[in-house]
């Protein structure tokens, strides 16, 4: 991997320099994929899954130089067609050998779509695309599964917020695609999700076809030691040091989630010859929520007035376990369990908010300090 500029990422993956800790969780992953199980991950966003996956991923080709591995997101797929379309795109003639590129496989293979060449303009290779109506999505995605299967590469796949495919239209898509990977050999394969309920209902109750078909593994903050560590080895480079006051006052106001700490350093780390005190830490702070403010207002005036008080109510208590409870009503001033209900629902489903084991908590960290101080 090539050297960067600011070791706290904000996306992607650069290689394990800039990747902290996740031991236990890599060696479980890579031995359960390598053993020929899959693997079910779930966290709320933004804690680090991502990189997780593509860290796993690097330490397979360490491990086997030739194993495939495809990162696939389908959060922006709305379809069984859109699912089948990235798919493809992130697959076909990625798998080819020369011998079979001679023998044009893919043709072969691929009877249903119309296979086109183009040039990929992130990075200028040629990219092979197909084209399908939609009427051949069911069998351009059995030919992508047998074209994964005829390659005969170790091959790991992972799906990206993988509970999308319970709200596309057409039916039985579960079903569908648990036939295909069920059958495959020569692939294992790492279900992602961040909608809690939805990739646990996917993966935990007997009505659906995924049913105990992965190991599971649900992701976790950092431990707080172990990343101010790595946060004070990397900004030592800078000549900025980092007391542990400081980062504990930045770990607690965002429950260790990692996107927020990352967001943070990697701003500290622009500057030079310091020392971080907490009221510097608390001013990144501000500049962050600043930059976003605009955004913030913008979601809280969608909100209807019990929405809005009940978001206002969660977000100073930091964490509500019973939010119908009369006790919390009277606190905040809130009208009828009903209401509350009906607003906590919304809520949820929009993903203001999302229930924690602490009970239920502003999702974006960042807009519940700005929410406090409304």
């Amino acid at each position: 991997m090539s050297k960067i500029d600011n070791p706290f990422l904000l996306y992607g993956y650069e290689g394990p320099e800039y990747f902290c800790d996740r031991k236990e969780e890599t060696e479980e992953i890579v031995s359960s994929l390598r053993n020929g199980c899959n693997i079910t991950l779930m966290s709320p966003r933004r804690y680090g899954k991502t990189g997780l996956i593509r860290h796993v991923f690097h330490k397979i080709k360490e491990q086997d130089p030739d194993a495939v591995c495809f990162y696939i997101d389908i959060y922006a797929t709305n379809s069984l067609y859109d699912f089948v379309q990235t798919f493809a795109k992130a697959v076909v003639g990625k798998l080819d050998t020369p011998l079979q590129k001679a023998e044009n496989i893919i043709t072969k293979i691929f009877k249903s779509s119309q296979i086109t060449m183009s040039t990929d303009f992130m990075t200028g290779l040629p990219q092979l695309s197909l084209n399908f109506a939609p009427q051949y999505t069911e069998s351009t995605l059995d030919e992508i599964f047998t074209y994964i299967s005829q390659s005969q590469c170790n091959c790991y796949i992972a799906f990206d917020e993988f509970q999308q495919v319970m709200e596309y239209p057409e039916k039985n898509v579960e079903a569908l695609l648990r036939t295909h990977i069920q059958k495959m050999n020569n692939a294992r394969f790492v279900f992602s999700g961040s909608r809690l309920h939805m990739i646990m209902e996917m993966f935990n109750s007997p009505k659906h076809p995924f049913y105990r078909s992965t190991e599971k593994l649900n992701l976790g903050t950092l431990d707080e030691a172990i990343y101010y560590s790595f946060a004070k080895e990397k900004l030592k480079k800078k000549d900025v040091s980092l007391p542990y006051d400081a980062f504990h006052e930045l770990y607690s106001m965002v429950d260790g989630v990692t996107w927020y700490i990352q967001a943070v350093l990697n701003r500290l780390y622009r500057l030079t010859d310091k020392t971080v005190t907490v009221k510097d830490m608390n001013e990144v702070i501000i500049k962050i929520i600043l930059s976003e403010e605009e955004d913030y207002k913008r979601l809280f005036h969608l909100l209807t007035a019990n929405q809005a008080n009940l978001l206002l109510a969660i977000a100073r208590e930091g964490s509500v376990a019973e939010p119908m409870s009369g006790l919390f009503l009277r606190k905040h001033q809130l009208k009828s369990t009903s209401s509350v209900q009906r607003a906590l629902k919304y809520l949820a489903d929009e993903e203001y908010i999302y229930l924690s084991e602490r009970g239920y908590i502003i999702y974006d960290r960042f807009f519940g300090i700005w929410l406090k101080e409304l």
